[in-house]
């Protein structure tokens, strides 16, 4: 609700920086460039669209792949006029829908929060959401919701006792000396229970002998033959019990009762949501039945329909001292295995999320491995897949960061219609890439991502690190954000620009943004949001492919732990990679045909198969997934193992025979043909390259490019992005400047360049080919990405597909124009070209003028302040003339100044120049966003990680005016006007740093 007042600006004295000219100045010195000879008057391809319906589709992407919003309510506390008026800002920004979350992390004081009245699920709620829902299908959005407040998943109705909560299993513990009586009340649990727990249930008294042989650092080592049961003992809550004389012995107690969880930052509820079980179909039916009884009405299950997107679930952040439980676990456990998980217990009790006892080690990670494969089957089958159903019942999919816990989360992903992954908490690009396996398996479309959280950047985020973030992660496989986030304007005692869910956050800066209005980069989001939507445009059309699946005995993620040589050195070689976990290769689509794992999926070339990581690297397999790995390299599918598979043991607790048919079952494996064991993971790569494969993407030598490889109907989309694999990697990415071998579906098919930026394709001009490959230059500054598609000549509207092309060439650029094949160069000279038909042309380029620094510039500058209230910003306008450009913290009335800028700067062309000149801008440094008018004209959208544009044949003899407009983020002005939650930001460089150079070129047609 930023309303912005203008206000003239008084007593602020007009100032020349770094010995600038008077103010009224207007222009630069004349620059007396000579037309290049035999350039071409052309309009260059960078100004011309495509007509085909396919860069239709690319230039104007639609709503479903335009990026969301994560869209933060105070709970109920919401009108609906101010509700359909976000939808609004939210829709002209360019952004396709929001999710609806119940979040007031800064709320410190929640008294101007009646949540009998305003809470979540509240009737002002249900109003709220209905009001969402109804605007969103007027504007073509889509709404998601949140399962309930904050997170976890939790519902008011429940308390800590009820059948449906969250449960964990506590411990007791008492030592006995050799020979000595343990007598009287079975030992307390160790940690006290939960506010709101009045009740707690002895599940199972044991003793069991110490045996120091199985002990670690931290788990104390007992002996399994020893373990006694004696719950049979224990009368009126005593135990009276001694202890043999063959060695120290404890006495443990388990307790069932719940763990009183209630969401982040409550109350969000009157009565308190307790989080609800996750394990059981008792706590998912609590939630179902909550909403069928509260929210859903009439009015809100026809307009889920017409504009509900996804349910929404966060991450599986259950928090108990003990062990997470459910009391359907032991029945579970032996459905699962054939063994009772009860005389186990033992090595599974935590303390802190700390392991407390140990047995044997081998048999103590095959004890834990059963026991979180069931709890994993427990949250798919109770949780995951009932809500999705049940989602569906609306009209919605479900979407959900499956990770958490020590779950299966790649087989979660496979579950699930949208999995999700976020910026955050994942450490690298294999976290990503674990939930685009599952997703890939089962035939889905989407991997989302919770985008662009970060700590302390509260109103200092710039949209440049939020796409230098997200780079790396579509390369990874997301190819949809959430952007984090969009909060609800308004809360009583909050401080301008308005309220934001996360900040303050403990008194100072906290997490992510609150984009919105309030933002001067607001006004040039459209341009983002058209980039972002572009590129998943592309990255949800058609199948993904990855070179290969990463097999995982342990499909955990969010861990940072990748793929040995895949990781460090296979992605450096163009080499993609999925994980994959075991219930994935039950999945239909895993069957291998022509050598391809999953042919009409990812189409996998080969299975990498080593140690668990999660296990001290244990050589491991499961039987069944030996037998699947047998079956798939029977029909054709090479394997490389890194190893010794001839220790292979089972990764859970064997059956009677168990152990040794999976290593016969291995040893055949082994003998396959198509089968490779290396013991250095070094030489994975050759073992590839021995079994015939080879990546989609090569190049000749390392390099810091990631891609992302996708096939619709025989047109091959490839994402490019010079990135890393994670963002803390030392050292920083360094531009590249090399040919990329790309794999093509269809003979014949030619490369396009799809811009992100301006929504334009344009026929690649100068490029090689041999059989199924073609070979294009890429070059690529530190995050900036690039879109190949390889397609029938003609597809994007082109009409260049009888023309030949460059293969090669001295010439910096080959463009094909509306003139044709036309070469570029900033240096005069003469250009040799080798042309695709096998002749070879020359083109003389005459005359062409220096480069030039671009250094005096007006500068008007909207000082973005604090209203009449928390919601309205009042605006100061200053203004400067500037002989250097240097950052406004370096200009004294600017230094603390957050808004827009617009630069100015005029001069003339000497008579030397004509028509047929072009030339490129290139701004240099620009916090944040950009936009550039040259002589009245309005260009296409700035790549606003690499700001060099085109200016093609705007400039003309004579006075010629560019105009650059920035916008800021606010935290420079939030650290004076807001000292006590911003005052310890570091003071920003912002506004246009340049250098600011006009580069031209000569042009000549050659073809």
């Amino acid at each position: 609700m930023n309303d912005h007042t203008a206000v003239p600006r008084t007593g602020l004295p007009r100032r020349t920086v770094l010995a600038a000219a008077a103010a009224t100045a207007a222009a630069a010195g004349v620059i007396d460039w000579a037309a290049p000879g035999s350039a071409s008057a052309a309009t260059s391809a960078a100004t011309a669209g495509a007509t085909g319906s396919s860069s239709l589709r690319f230039a104007e992407p639609g709503r479903a792949v335009r990026p969301k919003f994560r869209w933060w309510w105070p709970d109920g506390l919401v009108q609906p006029d101010e509700i359909r008026r976000e939808i609004d800002q939210i829709a002209d920004a360019g952004f396709g829908g929001a999710e609806i979350a119940a979040v007031h992390h800064s709320v410190s004081d929640t008294s101007s929060l009646d949540t009998a009245r305003h809470g979540w699920g509240t009737a002002a709620w249900v109003a709220g959401v209905e009001a969402a829902l109804s605007q969103a299908a007027r504007r073509g959005l889509t709404v998601d919701l949140t399962v309930g407040p904050s997170w976890p998943a939790a519902v008011p109705g429940i308390t800590p006792d009820s059948d449906a909560a969250v449960k964990e299993l506590a411990h007791g513990a008492a030592t006995l000396a050799p020979g000595a009586t343990f007598s009287g009340p079975v030992p307390k649990p160790v940690h006290e229970a939960a506010s709101g727990v009045t009740a707690q249930r002895l599940l199972l008294v044991q003793a069991a002998r110490v045996n120091t042989a199985n002990s670690t650092r931290k788990e104390t080592g007992l002996d399994l033959d020893s373990v006694r049961d004696l719950t049979s003992t224990v009368s009126g809550g005593s135990l009276d019990w001694t202890a043999p004389d063959d060695g120290t012995w404890v006495v443990i107690s388990y307790w069932v009762r719940g763990s009183g969880q209630t969401p982040e930052a409550g109350p969000h509820t009157d009565p308190p949501a307790y989080v609800v079980d996750h394990f059981s179909a008792a706590g998912t039916r609590a939630v179902t039945d909550f909403w069928e009884k509260h929210i859903l009405t009439k009015s809100v299950r026809r307009l889920l329909k017409v504009s509900g997107g996804a349910l929404f679930e966060d991450s599986i952040e259950l928090e108990t001292d003990g062990l997470q439980w459910t009391p359907g676990l032991p029945d579970a456990f032996r459905d699962h295995t054939g063994r009772s998980l009860l005389p186990l217990l033992p090595a599974l009790v935590l303390d802190n999320s700390n392991q407390v006892y140990a047995f044997e080690a081998a048999v103590t990670r095959q004890i834990r491995h059963d026991f979180w494969e069931t709890v994993s089957t427990l949250f798919n089958k109770h949780h995951v897949t009932a809500l999705r159903t049940w989602a569906h019942s609306l009209g919605l999919q479900l979407r959900s960061q499956p990770y958490g816990l020590q779950t299966d989360a790649i087989a979660s992903a496979a579950v699930l219609d949208i999995p999700e992954g976020e910026s955050l908490g994942f450490k690298n690009l294999d976290d990503y890439r674990c939930l685009a396996g599952g997703r890939d398996m089962a035939g889905n479309t989407v991997l989302s991502c919770e985008a662009g959280a970060y700590a302390g950047g509260a109103y200092s985020t710039t949209w440049q690190k939020f796409l230098r973030t997200m780079g790396g992660a579509y390369a990874a496989g997301v190819n949809q954000t959430v952007v984090h986030g969009f909060s609800y304007a308004e809360f009583p005692g909050v401080n301008w620009p308005g309220y934001a869910a996360f900040t303050p956050y403990k008194g100072v800066a906290g997490y992510g943004e609150s984009w919105g209005p309030r933002h001067p980069t607001w006004k040039h989001v459209p341009d983002v949001s058209g980039y972002l939507g572009r590129v998943h445009q592309v990255l949800q059309t058609g199948r993904a492919r990855a070179d290969v699946a990463v097999f995982r005995q342990t499909g955990y993620t969010a861990t940072g732990i990748g793929a040995s040589w895949f990781t460090a050195t296979g992605i450096t070689l163009g080499w993609s990679h999925q994980f994959l976990s075991g219930p994935l290769l039950d999945l239909p689509s895993a069957v291998v045909r022509k050598g391809r794992l999953a042919p009409d999926g990812p189409a996998y070339k080969a299975l990498f198969v080593e140690g668990d990581f999660f296990y001290g690297s244990t050589v491991t397999l499961a039987l069944r997934d030996a037998r699947a790995l047998l079956r798939f390299s029977r029909a054709g599918l090479p394997i490389v193992l890194l190893g010794a598979w001839d220790t292979v043991v089972p990764p859970g607790v064997p059956d009677t025979g168990e152990s040794d048919e999976l290593r016969s079952v291995v040893k055949e494996l082994l003998a396959r043909p198509l089968v490779r064991t290396v013991t250095d993971k070094t030489l994975v790569g050759d073992a590839l390259t021995a079994l015939g494969v080879r990546p989609d993407v090569t190049y000749a030598s390392a390099s810091t490019l990631l891609n992302a490889h996708r096939v619709a109907d025989g047109v091959d989309y490839y994402y490019l992005c010079n990135g890393k694999h994670a963002e803390t990697v030392k050292p920083a990415v360094a531009a590249i400047d090399h040919e990329v071998t790309l794999h093509r579906t269809t003979a014949k098919a030619v490369p396009y360049l799809l811009d992100p930026w301006t929504g334009k394709a344009e026929r690649v001009a100068r490029y090689t080919e041999d059989g199924d490959s073609v070979t294009v230059r890429v070059t690529l500054q530190p995050a900036e990405t690039l879109i190949v598609a390889i397609s029938r000549p003609g597809l994007f509207g082109d009409r260049n597909g009888s023309r030949p092309y460059a293969v090669a060439s001295e010439a910096e650029e080959v463009r094909f124009t509306d003139a044709g094949l036309t070469v570029r160069a900033t240096a005069a000279g003469t250009y040799r070209t080798s042309l695709s038909k096998g002749r070879a042309v020359s083109a003389t380029l005459k005359d062409i003028p220096e480069p030039s620094e671009l250094t005096s510039w007006k500068l008007r500058v909207q000082d973005w302040r604090p209203g009449a209230s928390a919601t309205r910003t009042t605006v100061v306008e200053h203004e400067v003339t500037l002989d250097a450009l240097v950052p406004w913290s370096q200009i004294p009335e600017l230094a603390d100044v957050s808004g827009i800028g617009r630069y100015r700067t005029t001069f003339t062309l000497g008579r030397g120049w004509t028509g047929g000149h072009r030339a490129r801008l290139e701004l240099g440094s620009v916090t944040d966003t950009c936009r550039v008018t040259v002589n009245g004209h309005r260009l296409d959208p700035v790549d606003q990680i690499h700001p060099v544009v085109d200016l093609g044949d705007l400039l003309e003899r004579g006075t010629n005016t560019i105009e650059v407009e920035v916008a800021t983020p606010l935290a420079n002005r939030l650290r004076i006007s807001d000292p006590a939650v911003y005052g310890g930001l570091t003071r920003a460089a912002y506004g246009l740093l340049g250098p600011v150079r006009l580069v031209p070129y000569g042009e000549a047609r050659i073809a």
